[in-house]
C-alpha cells in the first residue's frame, strides 16, 4: 500500500500541511472524538485504505520526556480496545511499549493523568485515537497510531491550554489571550507548554522523514 492510500486524521490544521506534502491523505479532526469520527468517515469516503491516528498526546507514564514517539500495539477506549495493524506499527517504526488510552476530555491535572494510570498502565492520552479505530474496525480497515508526547504527566495544564483550539484544529487567538488576561499567573506554564508542544512536533517531523513510501 502507497501513501496516497493512507488516511492520516490529525488535530491541528497546521499539522496537515506536514502530511500532505508527504503524500497522505489528511483531514483534521480539531483534537475531539466526535470531530475525528467525522475526518475517519472523510477519509474513508475518499477512498483510503488504511487509518492512522497522529499528533500530539498527553503523557500518562512518569518519565516519558516531551518528544517521544509512541507508536501503541493498541488503543483502550473505555472497554472497547482497537489493536493497531502490524504492517502499519513496522511502517511507523515499531511498536513502543504500553497502549494509549482514548480519551473523551483533556486530562489536566496530574492527579487525573495519575487515575488513568493506575488502570492500566498506558504510555499517554488522546482524545481522537479512539474514534479512528472505532471507524477502521467499522470498515474493517487497517489502523495504527503515530503520536509523540507534549505534555508530561507530571505537569498541570494551564487553563488557557483547554481552549486554545477551534472545532477545525486551528488556533483560537482570541479566546487563548482572554484567558491570559483573566488568569495572568498562567503566562510561565503555556511557555513550557509552547516549548513542550514544539519538540514533540520535532520529533514527530524527523520521525515522517524516516518513512518508506509504501507499507
Amino acid at each position: 500500500m502507497n501513501r496516497a492510500k493512507i488516511g492520516i486524521v490529525t488535530g491541528l490544521q497546521a499539522e496537515t500541511q506536514w502530511l500532505h506534502k508527504a503524500g497522505f491523505m489528511v483531514r483534521a479532526g480539531g483534537g475531539t472524538p466526535h470531530g475525528a469520527l467525522d475526518a475517519s468517515e472523510a477519509l474513508v469516503q475518499a477512498g483510503a485504505e488504511a487509518l492512522i491516528s497522529f499528533g500530539l498526546a498527553g503523557g500518562l507514564r512518569p518519565g516519558l520526556k516531551p518528544g517521544t514517539v509512541l507508536v501503541p500495539s493498541v488503543v483502550i477506549a473505555g472497554t472497547r480496545t482497537y489493536p493497531c495493524d502490524y504492517r502499519l506499527i513496522e511502517f511507523l517504526g515499531g511498536a513502543t511499549l504500553g497502549p494509549i488510552v482514548a480519551g473523551h476530555k483533556i486530562a489536566a491535572s496530574i492527579q487525573a493523568k495519575r487515575l488513568l494510570y493506575q488502570r492500566n498502565h498506558p504510555a499517554a492520552i488522546d482524545l481522537e485515537s479512539g474514534s479512528v479505530g472505532q471507524i477502521a474496525k467499522q470498515r474493517k480497515l487497517p489502523f495504527a497510531v503515530l503520536r509523540a508526547v507534549a505534555d508530561p504527566a507530571e505537569r498541570n495544564l494551564p487553563p488557557a491550554a483547554l481552549v486554545a483550539l477551534n472545532d477545525d484544529g486551528s488556533l483560537n487567538i482570541a479566546r487563548l489571550m482572554r484567558s491570559i488576561a483573566w488568569q495572568p499567573w498562567q503566562i510561565p506554564g503555556l511557555i513550557a507548554v509552547g516549548r513542550d508542544a514544539k519538540a514533540a512536533r520535532k520529533a514527530l517531523l524527523e520521525r515522517l522523514k524516516t518513512l518508506p513510501a509504501s507499507c
